[in-house]
């Protein structure tokens, strides 16, 4: 903190315990020093059943994590774009605060090579923002990626 930070964000989640006690750890040091810094909070679906490793639905993660007050909550890691459409929108559907997503190329495939195109990751980008599901967008892995410069 001494160095100036903006945000505080608590990310790739799959097992909402720990999630909660980072936020707690996060709430307590934040009224101790007195300081006001946002927290972004952001989740991690596993496969298409839409859930986290610990079994909840974005919505389920989201009610467990509403209580801490982010600025900003999300879903991050695991799924490419293209597979988190769904859920995305779900989750726009209850959460109250801004939302973001940063998505991958998707997991490896057989080659070690990722299917999801910078361009699939655009147009995941575009239904994500001309529908007002999120606020934010980013990405992850395989960075640098040709897949940032599109998104």
């Amino acid at each position: 903190m001494d160095g100036g930070s903006d945000i505080l964000m608590v990310e790739t989640i799959f097992d909402t315990l720990n999630a909660k006690a980072a936020l707690y750890a996060i709430g307590e040091y934040l009224e101790f020093t007195g300081l006001d810094i946002p927290v972004f909070v952001s989740g991690t679906l596993v496969d298409q059943s839409g859930r986290t490793l610990s079994g909840q639905t974005g919505e389920a993660f989201y009610v467990s994590i509403r209580h801490a007050k982010p600025m900003c909550v999300g879903l991050n890691c695991a799924l490419g774009a293209t597979h988190m459409i769904p859920f995305v929108e779900r989750l726009s559907k209850c959460v109250e605060c801004f939302m973001h997503v940063y998505s991958n190329a998707g997991l490896p495939n057989a080659m070690g090579g990722y299917d999801e195109t910078p361009e699939d990751m655009a147009r995941c980008n575009e239904v994500f923002f001309k529908n007002g599901w999120i606020n934010m967008v980013g990405g992850l892995w395989i960075h640098p990626s040709p897949h940032q410069g599109h998104s």
